[in-house]
């Protein structure tokens, strides 16, 4: 597996941006669309998150209980670190955002069935959380990978790169999130098994505003989900750190020096991040379990 996705020559990606603002108007859905089996999800009450949950995401936790990248391999660990839900910069300037969710009659598989399913087709990002997730694209290289049934479920998405618009708590942004497989993250694979570890995805992300000037500089994050079987469904372990990216196997801060991500940046990705996985985790095995049969397609 290539730790960066290679350069997709029929994939237009300035003619795609150019495309994004209109997605970001949130348009009503197609006579098509309202006519689908997604059109119910769309338009269904989102749940709201646990308050006391949500709560713990209202100031910045002690940096001293947080973990660097570097720490990465911790989450193989049985047991929980110090700080599994909360957010703050650290020392370098990083940002750093953990949560900590429980999905009731949710399964590994579901979650390595969903992140291959819902990059194929925007209103399926979109109903994941409609009122912030505006649309999402892949090459088609990465489509016929994620179709592709000779590669295992669980390794599809890994080395896809998902061209997303969504508004993660400071407006509408375009994100390239480079999946990639937990080697190329830096885990140590000698130790990434059952029953400390059960599913993942994550990599690093490229963020921009949907309108944005010439000189932009894309903001770097590293993003890392990971999945625990527990009685009764599935245990999920987020961790972001604002800032970096990973090269090589290894993480590198992009930071330049004395600079740090703000505190209102790093806190509304990790509110969104509790919102959007309250609304995953309730959808999660009712949409499965009506689409989820078959072929990715």
């Amino acid at each position: 597996m290539t730790q960066h996705a290679q350069p997709q020559q029929d994939f237009d990606l300035e003619a795609y941006l150019a495309l994004t603002p209109e997605k970001a108007s949130l348009p009503a859905l197609t006579v098509e669309e309202e006519a689908g089996p997604l059109a119910k999800y769309f338009h269904e009450t989102i749940p709201t998150p646990d308050p006391e949950h949500l709560a713990m995401m209202a100031e910045p936790c002690d940096p001293a209980k947080a973990i660097g990248p570097e720490q990465l391999n911790d989450l193989l660990d049985p047991g929980y670190l110090e700080t599994e839900t909360g957010w703050c910069n650290l020392e370098n300037g990083a940002g750093f955002i953990a949560n900590r969710m429980f999905y009731p009659n949710a399964t590994a598989e579901m979650f390595d069935w969903w992140f291959a399913w819902h990059p194929m087709q925007d209103l399926r990002y979109r109903i994941w959380y409609p009122d912030y997730h505006a649309g999402t694209k892949i090459s088609p290289q990465d489509r016929a990978r994620l179709m592709d049934a000779s590669i295992p479920l669980s390794e599809r998405n890994q080395g896809c790169v998902h061209h997303v618009t969504e508004n993660t708590g400071c407006g509408m942004e375009n994100i390239a999130i480079h999946f990639l497989s937990p080697e190329d993250m830096g885990f140590d694979m000698s130790r990434f098994k059952r029953p400390n570890i059960a599913s993942f995805a994550g990599g690093f992300g490229l963020s921009a505003p949907v309108i944005r000037k010439k000189d932009t500089i894309p903001a770097p994050a590293i993003m890392c989900h990971t999945f625990r079987e527990k009685d009764g469904g599935l245990e999920h372990r987020t961790r972001f750190w604002l800032g970096y990216l990973i090269k090589d196997k290894r993480p590198e801060l992009m930071l330049p020096p004395g600079i740090a991500i703000p505190p209102f940046v790093i806190k509304g990705l990790a509110e969104h991040c509790v919102h959007e996985f309250t609304r995953l985790g309730e959808m999660l095995p009712r949409i499965h379990a009506e689409l989820g049969a078959g072929p990715i397609a």
